[in-house]
């Protein structure tokens, strides 16, 4: 999801600066828990079952961050935060992370004081319709009522769209994911606009997903992935090279199932060096040697975290297309563990 910046971007950059000062990794230490932001429910991406307990492609990698900090995949305190509230309570310190499918753009890095630590899903915007409008192209949406999310670039994109097709819209704001696919189903817009990716997953949840089509246009470039506070490299760090830890493993072949047995040293150096069984590269970040191996334990490889929460099997059904790794024709690549 995206984030638009007007007059409030001076007031979220004062406060980033604040509390990027403090070192985020002692106080996650001394806490004892990670506070991760996450969405306030999208399946597939970050949810909680029905017992509570939040699972989903983001989740995941908050996880994994724990996990490597704390020894402890479950020692997170998920704070579901909306497109409106995610960056000033990161900026104001009350989580140490968001893994909220949040776009990387100028603004949000360099006005808004945050550092996007990598990419963890490339996406783009799409709309979703009824099958029964008879629609099969976004340029036939003239007139049409659009629900979109407040707090979110999602409007300025659609206006360019609607602007450069000489169409009109009639917007219908919400504020979350829940209440889009509520209004939607009501019939309040005739169209829902958002990351294609959320949108395969609002409507993996629908009682009935067939009655509706995403349509084949994508209108924008909305690479989503973790994000912390300026002023904290060494936190930032830490972040960063557990995404890259969970991508390296998949082109490796570091996986869930083999972990054990490359724990006790393999013949490529890189694996080694990752899982900590040559080098210092723990040390480095102000981890011990095992910190990457312990994240990759939780939910496997990028592949495998990808697969099990929104791959072609799950209900969200997406392919890897510009996610899969980079020599098989994605985009997904890692600088080297060295």
């Amino acid at each position: 999801m995206k984030k638009t910046v007007f007059l409030g971007a001076l007031t979220v950059a004062g406060l980033a600066a604040g509390a990027s000062a403090a070192a985020t990794l002692d106080d996650v230490k001394a806490r004892g828990v990670l506070n991760c932001g996450v969405n306030t429910g999208l399946v597939g991406f970050a949810a909680p079952d029905a017992d509570g307990v939040w699972g989903g492609f983001d989740v995941a990698v908050c996880r994994a961050v724990a996990a490597a900090v704390l020894s402890d995949a479950n020692a997170v305190t998920f704070v579901p935060l909306t497109g409106k509230t995610r960056f000033t309570a990161l900026a104001a310190g009350e989580i140490d992370m968001l893994a909220r499918n949040t776009t990387w753009t100028f603004s949000r890095d360099n006005d808004l004081k945050f550092e996007f630590v990598g990419v963890n899903y490339y996406d783009g915007q799409g709309f979703m319709v009824p099958r029964e409008l008879g629609v099969s192209s976004a340029t036939e949406l003239d007139g049409a009522t659009v629900c979109i999310q407040t707090g979110t670039t999602t409007e300025l994109n659609l206006a360019d769209f609607f602007r450069s097709n000489n169409m009109s819209y009639d917007p219908v704001p919400i504020e979350t994911n829940p209440e889009a696919q509520q209004q939607y189903l009501a019939g309040a817009c005739d169209v829902y606009t958002t990351d294609a990716s959320g949108l395969a997953a609002t409507r993996a949840n629908f009682e009935n997903p067939g009655d509706h089509v995403v349509l084949p246009e994508i209108v924008s470039k909305e690479p989503l992935g973790p994000v912390v506070r300026h002023g904290d490299n060494e936190w930032g760090d830490i972040v960063r090279w557990t995404l890259n830890a969970l991508i390296s493993a998949e082109e490796l072949g570091i996986t869930s199932a083999n972990i054990g047995e490359l724990s006790g040293g393999s013949n490529n150096p890189e694996i080694n060096r990752i899982l900590g069984t040559e080098g210092e590269l723990g040390a480095m970040i102000g981890l011990d040697g095992e910190w990457a191996k312990r994240a990759l334990m939780v939910g496997g490889n990028y592949g495998e975290i990808f697969e099990a929460n929104i791959g072609e099997a799950t209900p969200i059904g997406l392919s890897r297309g510009l996610n899969a790794q980079w020599k098989d024709g994605g985009l997904l690549y890692s600088p080297p563990f060295r």
